[in-house]
């Protein structure tokens, strides 16, 4: 576990040192749990909202965008369950004085006894080698179905618990795990309580007149309003989608593990109308699809998984997140929820807005169901830029650090180079990012040996370097190296483009 905390740290130090993400209002100490993202980070975010988005939006016919306003009529939060039901169970430790969400601490304490199962599976491996069946192991070993069945015995009971709004219940089964405070070590907890995670805000000039509103805490709602007007503008047909990024807002309890967990954040969502009865099936083609999705991105198929919901939202008939495995463990990353007609029929009700769809097929009218996908922006991020941040032994005995971030997604795509400030080199590189620069992100630099370049744009993520030297000025080739490989090769300045599009072509990266 060590371990992984040093690497957390590296992680959060690198993404500042590096013009990733700085921390909001430094210069006044900062806020708690809010952060910004720098020049790289920036364009990271970017490229990241573009990749989904096209995946989302151009490779499907039957999905389009939308961008919702943040400030919505107060009645879409009654309607949706905001107002009365959006809380998280809340627990103070009474040593330390540490705020924690009381269900986080029974999902961290169940997962100890996952980490317990494999190691078990770990030792096996070792103790057996190739003719290692792990699938059977699994399966058949007395001890790693005893972790998993307390596992799933301890996520089972605190679901019910929370369903029934238990939260002396939720208390004892504190008490009776002997969960300790992670700070001070201390089993002296208080009462458990509901927190209302909305933020609220005012509209108006006066404050006898101004009208109480909320930040949104997510977009959905946005698409769900605009259902209509989407479907009939569009004249889209069942089963289409609606897509949307943007901030949402929640005054988290524990907003805690850098930008995992924040109160200002970006969603990434799409809700897809169907007909009722067949939401199953797309619920099942959507895990499958957001699932092949990530992979795309080549982070190891081994660091994702599916965790179905215990405790289903009031809304919801089937829920699964995709987990990822951050330096913290495996937390949830994406969401794809099964959420019944409940957000239509709702604002249905609320708004006395009649809100169907006449299916000409069926010849009738029906308030469809919805299947979601969600995902948080910033924490695809943090999956992304952790993963990719790694240290390497060379040959030579040297180490590099380096952010082996996708290269379609990397903030800097090629690093251009003179390999000395003088004889014409600068004049020429700059005239070689003139060129690129149509086309991608580029960076100059002339700033210390070559060979200390070379590293900066390692660390920094950068795929490409091109290095000008006396030869180009000769002949018009250049020295591109590549990031992962650290490989050089001789090519024309004519070629850069066209050997850089090639690795950076999207419908290559997303088949």
């Amino acid at each position: 576990m060590a371990n992984n905390e040093d690497q957390f740290k590296k992680v959060i130090s690198h993404a500042k040192e590096y013009g990733y993400i700085f921390g909001s209002s430094e210069i006044y100490d900062g806020l708690s749990a809010v952060y910004d993202y720098a020049q790289n980070g920036v364009e990271l975010k970017k490229n990241i909202r573009e990749y989904w988005w096209k995946s989302m939006v151009y490779m499907h016919q039957n999905i389009v965008g939308l961008d919702a306003a943040i400030l919505m009529h107060p009645k879409t939060w009654k309607a949706s369950g905001h107002v009365d039901a959006f809380s998280d169970p809340l627990i103070d430790n009474k040593d330390s004085k540490k705020r924690y969400r009381a269900d986080v601490l029974i999902e961290d304490h169940a997962e100890k006894l996952e980490n317990k199962a494999q190691k078990e599976i770990t030792k096996a491996k070792k103790r057996f080698g190739d003719s290692f069946n792990e699938a059977e192991f699994v399966t058949t070993n007395a001890r790693v179905l005893g972790y998993r069945e307390k596992k799933a015995e301890m996520l089972q009971k605190v679901a019910r618990l929370l369903e029934a709004e238990d939260l002396s219940g939720v208390k004892t089964l504190i008490e009776d795990l002997g969960i300790v405070c992670p700070v001070s070590g201390s089993k002296n907890w208080t009462d458990v309580k509901q927190f209302n995670l909305m933020f609220g805000t005012k509209l108006g000039a006066s404050a006898e007149s101004a009208t109480d509103l909320y930040l949104r805490p997510e977009t959905a709602q946005g698409i769900f309003v605009n259902f209509l007007n989407v479907q009939k503008t569009g004249r889209m047909k069942i089963p289409f989608g609606i897509a949307q990024t943007g901030k949402a807002f929640r005054n988290e309890i524990v907003a805690r593990q850098f930008i995992f967990r924040m109160r200002e954040f970006e969603q990434m969502e799409m809700q897809f109308f169907v007909r009722p009865g067949e939401e199953m099936k797309w619920y099942a083609y959507w895990k499958e699809t957001r699932l092949k999705w990530h992979h795309s991105l080549g982070l190891g198929t081994e660091n994702y998984r599916f965790h179905d919901h215990e405790k289903l939202a009031h809304y919801a008939n089937a829920a699964t997140d995709i987990e990822f495995k951050f330096p913290f463990g495996f937390k949830e990353l994406e969401g794809i929820h099964s959420r019944t007609d409940f957000d239509l029929k709702a604002h249905e009700a609320h708004s006395g807005k009649k809100l169907q769809f006449f299916d000409p097929e069926l010849k009738e009218n029906y308030t469809p169901y919805v299947v979601e996908t969600s995902i948080g922006l910033d924490r695809m991020f943090l999956a992304i830029f952790s993963n990719s941040l790694q240290e390497e032994t060379l040959e030579d005995g040297s180490t590099r650090t380096v952010l082996r971030l996708p290269a379609i997604l990397a903030p800097v795509k090629i690093a251009v180079f003179p390999l000395i400030k003088r004889d014409g080199l600068p004049e020429l590189a700059k005239e070689i990012i003139e060129d690129l620069k149509w086309d991608y992100n580029v960076f100059y630099d002339e700033k210390d040996a070559v060979g200390k370049r070379y590293r900066r744009q390692d660390a920094n993520g950068t795929p490409f370097c091109i290095t000008v030297d006396h030869q180009t000025i000769e002949d018009k080739t250049v020295t591109i190296r590549h990031r992962d490989t650290m490989s050089q090769e001789r090519i024309a300045i004519s070629e850069i483009s066209s050997l850089v599009a090639k690795s950076l072509s999207m419908k290559d990266w997303l088949q």
